[in-house]
């Protein structure tokens, strides 16, 4: 499971870093980069029911 976040989290951060690629190499004539944030947020969305399910299910526990 921590793999996998981990994983998530990667890509949440590779999708930001393009899409600030995009903005200065493009200058608003594609939309290339609403395209990489619309993925991070997509990515971000799913991370957080990703955790939720784990932790519903069992699979990640709070520590005291």
């Amino acid at each position: 499971m921590r793999s996998l976040v981990i994983l998530f989290l990667v890509a949440i951060v590779a999708s930001l870093g393009s899409a600030l690629i995009y903005v200065f190499r493009d200058r608003g004539q594609t939309r290339r980069a609403v395209k990489a944030l619309a993925l991070r947020v997509g990515l971000s969305i799913s991370l957080f029911a990703l955790l939720m399910a784990g932790y519903y299910f069992g699979l990640i526990q709070q520590r005291l």
